[in-house]
């Protein structure tokens, strides 16, 4: 009579290991990110150019304006080119992450056929390439702001790097909420495109709020993003007087807010944004 450890020797052979939840997700957005990047980088030609030429521009038109009107000059401590260059290239990384990020499932919609995506895979694909694009852009502009003598270099490391993700965080919420809703109502894209002009302006990009008469201030300040924008100034000019009522805590409320909102709407959604 054989032993049973002889028969089992045969039963152990078995395919291979299956694969965790985890580094299935992780190759799902390798995959994504790779598709992402040749398509940003590679098929666009242009899209580089107008990826520095954008905020160059701006930049331009309003030290022309500010020229022509009173001078350059100092805005609460802080080089006016400097300052606008920091807080344009701000609103833009948010700018991307929550534009970009609204139409992720619509431009990957084929892509849901398979199991392993899931809706938000595009959307943290994209939010993070832009994000890393952006970031590569503003060494661009600090290192251009250095050959040319401006003050572009932050004092505070840390404290710049800190704003800046939460800046990034902050448009992948808007993104995860806004490509939810977006897909299920298609009104919302038309209204967020509407908007993101007069939310440069209402968010202190171009012109200090400081200006804004106090009750007036007190609206504005109900937005978070001039709560990014003004602590990633601080960590650029360390004496910058920063927008009265600016708070951390707040920008974070809204930060953490956003992204779970957005998560919930995905789970509960999943199948009629699968669909659309």
């Amino acid at each position: 009579m054989s032993s049973p450890s002889h028969h089992s020797t045969g039963d152990n052979k078995s395919g291979p290991k299956a694969r965790s939840a985890w580094a299935v997700t992780r190759s799902v957005w390798y995959a994504m990110f790779i598709r992402e990047a040749i398509g940003r980088t590679m098929t666009d030609r242009m899209g580089w150019f107008w990826m520095v030429l954008e905020p160059f521009a701006m930049v331009a038109l309003m030290v022309g304006i500010r020229s022509f009107i009173k001078g350059d000059g100092l805005i609460m401590n802080a080089p006016f080119i400097p300052w606008m260059v920091s807080g344009l290239m701000g609103f833009y990384l948010l700018r991307d992450g929550m534009m970009r990020g609204m139409g992720a499932i619509k431009a990957n919609q084929a892509l849901f056929t398979y199991r392993q995506v899931h809706t938000t895979d595009p959307v943290f694909s994209r939010v993070f390439l832009d994000g890393m694009l952006r970031t590569f852009v503003l060494v661009i502009f600090i290192c251009l702001g250095v050959l040319l003598g401006l003050k572009m270099y932050p004092d505070n490391v840390l404290k710049s790097f800190f704003s800046w993700i939460s800046l990034w965080l902050l448009g992948l919420g808007l993104g995860l909420m806004l490509s939810a809703l977006a897909t299920l109502i298609e009104e919302v894209e038309k209204i967020i495109k509407l908007i993101s002009l007069p939310l440069l302006i209402i968010s202190g990009v171009i012109f200090p709020l400081n200006n804004l008469p106090h009750w007036l201030l007190e609206y504005a300040m109900l937005n978070p993003i001039p709560h990014g924008l003004e602590l990633l100034r601080l960590g650029f000019f360390e004496n910058y007087h920063v927008v009265k009522g600016t708070s951390e805590l707040y920008l974070w409320a809204f930060i953490l807010g956003f992204n779970a909102l957005g998560l919930m709407l995905h789970i509960h959604f999943s199948y009629k944004l699968k669909a659309k």
